[in-house]
């Protein structure tokens, strides 16, 4: 698994950073009509394809069957209605989202291609019913996880990626301080050498 995860709401960034050697990045469109979201996820997968890259579409599980897409990241809530054998015949891979001990051993028991644990730091995103997991969470995750890929996610910075790798992240899965940013792409790239 990539150490680098982009994760943005649009195709718009996709199409913008993925060429500078995004490997792995998902499309996490939040109350997009759906013809737009489907325009969206077509726009992702042709520019994920051409690169190389991995795309990985949050949620909308049955647009990714639709699609043919081979990779989705699915919420706690999400985990709720998709349809996981539906999933396993067409061979689709998924990543789940984990707060607490609870969920973790829920989304263990689907036998995800990775977990991902957050926010590790105060974030931007969204209102959080979580405090801030910190870096021995993270170990504490990796350590029930065993050879599981994890992801971190959550006011990751590319300063405090040497500490998230350290306590056994795999992977850093980024939103706001790359969507956010006043230059996308020089932020992008100063991702891409921290994690190479």
């Amino acid at each position: 698994m990539d150490r680098f995860y982009l994760i943005t709401p649009t195709a718009d960034l996709i199409e913008r950073l993925v060429p500078r050697g995004v490997r792995l990045v998902q499309l996490r469109a939040k109350d997009m009509p759906a013809a737009d979201l489907r325009a969206h996820a077509l726009r992702a997968q042709a520019i994920c394809r051409q690169h190389g890259a991995q795309l990985i579409l949050n949620d909308y599980w049955q647009l990714a069957l639709d699609l043919g897409l081979e990779f989705i990241h699915l919420g706690q809530e999400d985990m709720d209605s998709a349809d996981f054998a539906a999933l396993a015949r067409a061979g689709i891979r998924f990543g789940l989202s984990t707060h607490d001990e609870a969920e973790r051993e829920r989304a263990l028991s689907h036998d995800p291609a990775y977990i991902a644990l957050g926010p590790v730091y105060p974030t931007l995103l969204k209102q959080m019913p979580w405090a801030p997991q910190g870096l021995e969470r993270l170990t504490a995750w990796k350590a029930a996880i065993g050879t599981r890929p994890l992801v971190a996610i959550g006011g990751l910075t590319p300063e405090r990626l040497p500490g998230v790798f350290a306590a056994g992240a795999d992977s850093a899965a980024v939103v706001t301080d790359i969507v956010t940013a006043k230059d996308p792409e020089a932020r992008c790239d100063l991702w891409l050498r921290a994690t190479r």
